[in-house]
């Protein structure tokens, strides 16, 4: 690691409407809960819907859906980061988690969000975004 001695980045905290417009721009994020007891992590793409709630698809059997059913609390986070410059931003929303029944949403969300992953993605979560955090990281002195 080497210290930089020119201008440092320095992190500005973001309002909830930029945080969120930040995260619907990015192409994956982290969904992490709880599983065995244990924090689990799993990077996945995502959607941002127009009321600010976080929308994923993920398959039979995954350790969220469990999660999910039972409306535990999540959280998710995304950025864009540039290690070279020390600049870019990350937002973490926390909120509870549920899936989506309802079929002309599970309709709609299947034909918006396409995943990744090359497997069978049939059910969707939503994230409530009851707590939204972020940052961008700038370049500058502290005091400038």
């Amino acid at each position: 690691m080497t210290a930089r001695t020119s201008s440092r980045s320095r992190p500005v905290e973001l309002s909830r409407g930029e945080a969120l417009q930040l995260l619907a721009q990015a192409p994956l994020g982290r969904v992490v809960f709880s599983y065995q007891a244990l924090p689990a992590i799993r990077p996945v793409n995502h959607l941002v819907e127009d009321g600010g709630d976080v929308v994923i698809r993920t398959h039979t059997g995954a350790a969220l859906l469990g999660r999910a059913a039972m409306g535990e609390v999540v959280a998710y986070e995304a950025d864009d980061l540039d290690p070279v410059t020390g600049t870019g931003w990350s937002v973490v929303v926390t909120g509870t988690a549920s899936r989506v029944v309802d079929p002309v949403e599970l309709a709609h969300y299947r034909a918006v969000l396409t995943p990744w992953a090359d497997t069978e993605m049939e059910h969707v979560v939503r994230i409530r975004t009851d707590i939204v955090t972020g940052f961008r990281l700038v370049r500058g002195e502290a005091g400038s």
